[in-house]
């Protein structure tokens, strides 16, 4: 007996999996859900949710995600040299705890009407008329949201993201010290930072993370880097995570199994922000895969390029410029001075945004490159 026929099945219900399956559902499309693990379920990240990302689910029909979780208004930045910057942010940010955001956001798609089942995908197989998943499913069109170590990716044929496009990061939870978002940067093993992120109720997500070099990283020494950025906090629940850096991203897609999120290596090299990147790239899998097979790679191909083209370059440049710690210390002055940069620089690494001509103008004066 042949397995049901759905019209889209994605793998992974994490914010890409969940988001993909929201606006498949919204267009109609009969849509299978499907991740290893019940929910709520703990993932390791930072839990910061950015404005952009609130504006890519209320498009999609969510609300209520944040409800519990006060706004995070201002936002403190510590340059390499010492140097810092505070400002309130344009649009607030929430720290959301990702057992609470992941689960919020899987219900949502239940009560849309996808069918969440567990299940641990371990082969994907294009057939003539569908994909099939294990023996056990079969699907027009396949997302593959199955985060960091994706195997619908690997399934694609394309190897996970190698050193000097990956990044290393633990997490925890520990008392809170003050309302501002922090992120404190260091020469030391630069790019590396630590940060604090108040979520609403006297803790914080606070954590370290640096770009992979070619040696492996141990518990201790993100722990040892944590204490000496973030001195005197006690961090609970630790646990860390591979980011998959959006500098090396895999093809989209190919034949009728599309990429999304993590699996596609869309992590900000600039933050080593993602929601945004999930819940974005998850839609428009989601709302072209509920169109039909035919065409759906450069479907889904086009509409990341037009949604996400420019934004992602400019990101890679910043990534680029960035590995020199005196050109952050200089965005940091630069930013300090004129509020417009700090803004451009915020809008960069947490949303969509773009460098333009006075924020490139005013780092360069900041470094000297022009009187």
């Amino acid at each position: 007996m042949r397995a049901d026929l759905y019209d889209v099945a994605v793998v992974g219900a994490g914010p890409a999996g969940s988001a993909a399956a929201l606006a498949a559902r919204r267009a109609g499309a009969r849509v299978l859900l499907l991740d290893r693990a019940d929910f709520p379920r703990d993932k390791p990240c930072g839990d910061g949710i950015a404005a952009e990302a609130l504006d890519v689910l209320h498009r999609l029909g969510v609300t209520g995600i944040t409800d519990g979780y006060p706004p995070n208004n201002g936002l403190r930045l510590v340059g390499p040299g010492g140097t810092a910057v505070v400002h309130p942010l344009v649009r607030p940010a929430h720290t959301v705890p990702r057992r609470v955001f992941d689960a919020r956001l899987v219900a949502a798609a239940v009560q849309n009407g996808a069918e969440l089942r567990r299940h641990t995908v371990r082969a994907v197989c294009n057939d003539r008329d569908a994909v099939r998943l294990d023996d056990a499913y079969r699907a027009r069109v396949v997302i593959g949201a199955d985060g960091a170590g994706s195997v619908v990716r690997r399934a694609l044929g394309h190897s996970p993201n190698p050193d000097g496009h990956l990044a290393i990061a633990i997490r925890g939870y520990a008392p809170a010290r003050g309302a501002e978002q922090l992120i404190v940067t260091t020469r030391t093993r630069w790019p590396a930072y630590a940060w604090s992120f108040p979520i609403g109720d006297g803790t914080a997500n606070v954590g370290y993370g640096e770009v992979l070099r070619g040696a492996p990283l141990s518990r201790t020494h993100l722990l040892d880097r944590l204490d000496e950025l973030l001195p005197d906090r006690v961090p609970t629940a630790l646990r860390a995570h591979h980011l998959p850096l959006s500098t090396r991203r895999p093809p989209p897609a190919w034949g009728r199994v599309l990429l999304a999120g993590d699996a596609l290596s869309l992590i900000n090299p600039f933050t080593g922000e993602g929601i945004f990147y999930a819940v974005l790239s998850g839609a428009l899998a989601g709302a072209v895969a509920a169109a039909g097979p035919d065409g759906v790679a450069a479907r889904y191909t086009g509409a990341l390029r037009q949604r996400l083209g420019r934004h992602l370059r400019h990101s890679g440049v910043a990534a680029w410029l960035t590995r020199r710690a005196a050109v952050v210390d200089a965005a940091v002055r630069a930013a300090s001075a004129d509020r417009a940069v700090f803004d451009r620089m915020t809008a960069l690494g947490l949303g969509d945004g773009t460098f333009d001509a006075r924020t490139v103008v005013r780092i360069g004066m900041a470094l000297g490159w022009t009187r």
